[in-house]
């Protein structure tokens, strides 16, 4: 078997004339943190529930633990675990019961301590589930995924309404199972959680795979050594005025941020301010940063993540 657990070649759903996912590849390697990130509409929902089962998809080829199937069926889906966005778990149920219960869907699972032990939740063991944090809850919604020992855990935002401590938490207990050699497919709305987790990234749009690489080289493959981010409300005037300027402009209207790429900061403040002067425009706020990962999926999207 080759180190790739997962391999999509070429991969379709179309409903009707809409196509949901036109020619998607990509493969996971075995004992990393796979991400998929993109906007509303462009395929990842659909790319996730055919690689975890719950869709078939119309053609394409689908390589799990170096055999290729028709579709991910009962027999692999013994090999997965799921923890979805949202999961309604039963108020008076004690922790342990809870994992009890999952257990004896499963022909094989592990063992209610171990699970207990690896998200933290050993002392919440008699715990009812209506007294739980919302962090609790989320660390136990992942140990359920895990109560089969699966080879791959797929993750549909796992941290999303956590505070900062709880999601940095959950972030921990997510690199101790990659260590442990456990495949993780994320999808998250939080470019400083892909970026800190992720090994492999692809970036969705309208259907396709538009790109991927590591969270570093991707950053790295934006070409420019600062950002300048500016609040302001821009005219179609300035923008063509910075566009010509080469500084390739990405005006965020929603939120009224204007995006600068350079490498030479003091020329481009120098700029933006004798055109934000002619323009009759004010700058409300300027912020100069390196790139991350936010700023390549809005020059290949277009959009934020976060407004999704």
């Amino acid at each position: 078997m080759s180190n790739f657990i997962l391999e999509v070649e070429d991969l379709k759903r179309y409903y009707g004339q809409v196509k949901a996912i036109d020619g998607v590849n990509f493969k996971v390697k075995q004992g990393s943190v796979f991400t998929l990130l993109g906007p509303n509409g462009a395929g990842k929902t659909t790319t996730i529930e055919i690689i975890e089962g719950l869709r078939i998809p119309d053609s394409g080829k689908i390589r799990f633990l170096g055999k290729e199937v028709s579709k991910i069926g009962r027999e692999e889906k013994a090999y997965i675990g799921v923890s979805l966005q949202e999961t309604n778990l039963i108020p008076y149920l004690t922790v342990r019961e809870t994992l009890d219960m999952f257990k004896n869907i499963f022909e094989r699972s592990l063992d209610a301590d171990e699970v207990l032990k690896m998200v933290s939740l050993e002392d919440k063991s008699s715990t009812y589930i209506k007294n739980l944090s919302g962090g609790q809850k989320q660390r136990l919604v992942i140990g359920l995924a895990m109560i089969n020992d699966p080879l791959i855990l797929f993750l549909d935002e796992p941290t999303t309404g956590l505070d900062p401590q709880a999601r940095r938490n959950t972030w921990d207990i997510l690199l101790d199972l990659k260590r442990n050699g456990k495949t993780i497919i994320l999808t998250t709305h939080y470019m400083e959680e892909a970026e800190i987790l992720s090994d492999w990234v692809c970036i969705m749009d309208l259907g396709k795979i538009i790109k991927e690489g590591d969270p570093h080289s991707l950053i790295r493959d934006l070409g420019k050594e600062s950002l300048i981010e500016v609040e302001l409300d821009v005219n179609s005037v300035m923008l063509e005025e910075l566009n010509n300027s080469g500084l390739d402009p990405v005006y965020d209207e929603r939120h009224k941020r204007l995006l600068l790429k350079t490498n030479d900061i003091l020329s481009t403040i120098d700029l933006l301010l004798r055109l934000s002067r002619e323009n009759a425009l004010q700058i409300k706020d300027v912020t100069i940063r390196q790139p991350n990962l936010e700023d390549v999926f809005l020059s290949l999207t277009g959009k934020s993540l976060r407004e999704e």
